[in-house]
């Protein structure tokens, strides 16, 4: 859905990276949530890490993980090989890392 609706930035480069943009962006402030079948013990306590979580297939490990080049190959695989000099660096940095 987010590489349809981006198309409201424009479908050239311009737009395309402004999608990607945004995409990552969300992505790096998702990953701060837990989903809630994921959790062992509810209630979810303040400052809880998720588990070591291994999805059903590649796509859905990389939309858990906690790497920002994971996210980086996910926008590639809906919106297209990205810039040979792109580098994404999340708002929220404190809970993302990079190899």
């Amino acid at each position: 859905q987010s590489g349809h609706y981006g198309r409201d930035w424009g479908t050239d480069t311009s737009g395309v990276e402004k999608t990607r943009r945004f995409m990552l962006e969300w992505m790096s402030f998702l990953y701060r949530y837990i989903p809630v079948g994921v959790l062992e013990v509810l209630p979810q306590k303040i400052n809880e890490r998720p588990p070591y979580y291994h999805g059903r297939d590649e796509t859905e490990t990389l939309m858990c993980s906690g790497n920002c080049e994971d996210w980086v190959k996910l926008s590639e695989l809906l919106l297209g090989k990205v810039p040979d000099d792109y580098n994404f660096i999340p708002k929220h940095a404190a809970n993302s890392y990079s190899k």
